[in-house]
C-alpha cells in the first residue's frame, strides 16, 4: 500500500462552478503510479502461488487471478463514480478518487500465515497434493470472505473501535509483519541479486524519500531501470516451455462464484481467527485514515460508503475465488497533487481487470521479473514500520517496539523451519520432533520461543503492545485486563500453544492446551494489579 512521491508536477488548481470529466491529461500520470502498484501486488500474487504454494496454473489463471480482476474493476469504477458524484454535487473538477488495489500486508499474512501452513499440514497428515492444494487455496478464501465482512461491518463501527484500541498496538502488530515477512524477505532477495536490486533500491529511495522531482513516478522509473539490468545480469531466461505455458494460459478466463467452495471451507474459519480478524480490522482502521487523509487534501468523502466499497470488493474477490482482500490505498494527496482526477481510479480497474480476466500476466511476469519492482514492495515495509512510530506518541515507542518482534519471530520460525526441511528433517525417516530442540538451544537458537511466538503471532503483538502502553500511561488496570484476555487466550489455544507434526509447527487449540503460558499471563496481570494499589495508595 505504497504512498507515491509528491514532488512531480503539481496538477491544475481548484475548479469551483466547474463541471467534472471522466478524465483530464493528470491520470495518465496517476494512471502508471497506481497501475504499477497493482502489477507489482498481481506478480506477487503470482509468484507466491506458484513458488511458494505450489498452486497449479490451472488454478491460479482460472480462479484467483480473474477474481483478483473483478475485484479490481469494481472497486476503482465504484470510487470513480463516488468522486465524480462528489464533483457534480459540489460543481467541482478537482476531485480525485480514492486509490484503491491489493492490500500488500493481508497478502503476504494470508499466504504465509494461513494458506501455507493448510497445505502442510494437510501433506502432513497423507494427503495428496491436489487435495491439499484445494485445502490450502479454500481456507485462503474464507479468509478473505472474513477480512470482507469485518470491512464491510466497519462501515458503521469503525469510529468506536479507533476510540478504543491504542494506536501503537494496530501499528506495531502491522509493523512486524511488514519488517519480517515483507521488508526482511525482500532485503534478503536484493542482497541476492545486488546488481538488479541495489540500483532500482537506490532509485525508489531518491525519488520516494529524496523527493526528486521527475517526469514519470518514481516506481515506474525503478522497474523501467530494473527490466534492462535483469536482461543483461542474465536474470531474465526465457526458455521455450515456460513462454509456451504461459502463452497457453492466454485466453478469457471468466471467474464462476465459488459458494460450495466457501460452504466447504467454513470449518476453517475458528482456527484461523487469530488472523482473519485482526488483519480485518487492520483494513478498516487502515482505510479510515486514508479516507481523513483525503479529507486533509479537500476531498471529504463519506466514511460509510468508501468502507462499504472496499469491504464488498473483498467479499467479490472471495466470493469468485481471490485470496486476497482489497483496500484503500494510502497517498491519496500525492495523486491529488500529480494531477489525477476520476479517470485513473477507472483506467486503473479496466486496465487490471482486463489483463487479469485474459490471462496475461504469466507473459508480463516473464517480461518483468518481481527482481525489477521489488524495491517497491521492500519500500512499502519500510512506510508501514515507520508509520508505527511516527504515527504514535513518542512514548510509547517501547510498546511499538515491543509489538514487532512477535512478527519477527514468526518470521524467524518459518525461515527455521524451511532451513531444517532443506536439510532433510520433516520426512516420513527424519519427522520434526522434540530432539530437535535441545541441539538448537545449545547454540543459543530458543526454537521453542519462536514457535510458541508464533502461533497467534498478530494476537499476541497487539496485546503486548497494548499491555505496555497502558503501563506506561500508570493505567495499570487496563494492563492487567490485556494480560488476563492473553491468559484465556493461550489456555484455549488461540495463542502460543503449539505440537510438532512431521514437517511442521502448528497451533494446538483445546482447553488448557497453552496452560504454562496462561499462568505466565496469570502472573504478570497479578504484576499489574499490585502496581495499580500501589499507585492507589501513593497518590
Amino acid at each position: 500500500m505504497p504512498p507515491h512521491s509528491p514532488s512531480l508536477v503539481p496538477g491544475p488548481g481548484p475548479g469551483p462552478g466547474a463541471r467534472p470529466r471522466w478524465f483530464v491529461p493528470g491520470d495518465i500520470d496517476g494512471l502508471l503510479g497506481l497501475g504499477l502498484d497493482n502489477l507489482i501486488q498481481i506478480l506477487l500474487i503470482l509468484s507466491l502461488c506458484r513458488g511458494v504454494l505450489g498452486y497449479p496454473d490451472e488454478l491460479i489463471f482460472g480462479s484467483i487471478l480473474p477474481a483478483t480482476g473483478i475485484s479490481l474493476a469494481v472497486g476503482n469504477l465504484a470510487y470513480a463514480v463516488q468522486a465524480h458524484r462528489l464533483a457534480r454535487r459540489e460543481q467541482r473538477d478537482d476531485r480525485t478518487a480514492l486509490p484503491y488495489g491489493i492490500n500488500t500486508v493481508s497478502l503476504f499474512a494470508y499466504v504465509f500465515l494461513v494458506m501455507l501452513p493448510v497445505k502442510l499440514t494437510a501433506l502432513d497428515q497423507g494427503l495428496g497434493e491436489a487435495a491439499a492444494v484445494r485445502l490450502s487455496w479454500e481456507a485462503g478464501l474464507m479468509a478473505c470472505l472474513g477480512s470482507g465482512l469485518i470491512e464491510a461491518g466497519g462501515a458503521w463501527w469503525a469510529h468506536w473501535l479507533r476510540r478504543w484500541l491504542p494506536r501503537a498496538a494496530l501499528l506495531s502488530t502491522l509493523a512486524g509483519i511488514a519488517l519480517g515477512y515483507i521488508a526482511l524477505g525482500f532485503l534478503l532477495r536484493t542482497y541476492a541479486q545486488p546488481v538488479v536490486g541495489l540500483a532500482v533500491l537506490a532509485v525508489i529511495l531518491v525519488t520516494y524519500y529524496g523527493r526528486l522531482r521527475l517526469p514519470i513516478p518514481g516506481g515506474l522509473l525503478a522497474v523501467l531501470v530494473g527490466i534492462p539490468l535483469a536482461w543483461g545480469s542474465g536474470l531474465i531466461r526465457i526458455d521455450a516451455a515456460s513462454w509456451s505455458a504461459n502463452a497457453s494460459q492466454v485466453g478469457l478466463h471468466l471467474p464462476a462464484l465459488q459458494l460450495a467452495s466457501l460452504w466447504e471451507a467454513r470449518s476453517q474459519l475458528v482456527p484461523w481467527l487469530g488472523v482473519i480478524v485482526p488483519m480485518g480490522l487492520f483494513n478498516v482502521l487502515g482505510s479510515l485514515q486514508n479516507i481523513e487523509s483525503a479529507e486533509a487534501a479537500g476531498d471529504a468523502y463519506p466514511v460509510k460508503s468508501s468502507l462499504l466499497i472496499n469491504g464488498l470488493g473483498t467479499i467479490a474477490a472471495a466470493a469468485l475465488g481471490s485470496c486476497f482482500p482489497t483496500t484503500l490505498y494510502i497517498g491519496h494527496p500525492a495523486w491529488k497533487a500529480m494531477g489525477a482526477r476520476i479517470g485513473y481510479s477507472w483506467l486503473n480497474g479496466l486496465l487490471m481487470g482486463g489483463l487479469c480476466l485474459l490471462g496475461l500476466f504469466g507473459l508480463v511476469g516473464q517480461l518483468v521479473p518481481i527482481e525489477a519492482g521489488m524495491a517497491i514492495v521492500l519500500y512499502i515495509g519500510l512506510v508501514i514500520a515507520a508509520q508505527a512510530f511516527q504515527a504514535t506518541p513518542r512514548s510509547h515507542a517501547p510498546a511499538v517496539v515491543l509489538g514487532l518482534l512477535p512478527g519477527l519471530a514468526g518470521w524467524g520460525a518459518l525461515l527455521l523451519k524451511a532451513g531444517l526441511r532443506t536439510g532433510g528433517a520433516g520426512s516420513a525417516s527424519q519427522p520434526f520432533g522434540p530432539a530437535l530442540l535441545a541441539p538448537l538451544q545449545r547454540a543459543d537458537v530458543w526454537a521453542s520461543g519462536a514457535f510458541a511466538l508464533e502461533q497467534g503471532q498478530i494476537i499476541t503483538a497487539m496485546l503486548l503492545a497494548g499491555m505496555l502502553v497502558y503501563v506506561i500511561e500508570r493505567r495499570f488496570l487496563a494492563a492487567a485486563l490485556c494480560a488476563g484476555l492473553a491468559a484465556a487466550a493461550a489456555w484455549l489455544g488461540v495463542i502460543h500453544a503449539w505440537r510438532f507434526t512431521q514437517a511442521d509447527t502448528v497451533l494446538q487449540l483445546g482447553w488448557g492446551s497453552g496452560g504454562s503460558w496462561a499462568l505466565g499471563y496469570l502472573l504478570m496481570a497479578l504484576v499489574f494489579l499490585a502496581a495499580a494499589l500501589q499507585r492507589e495508595k501513593t497518590s
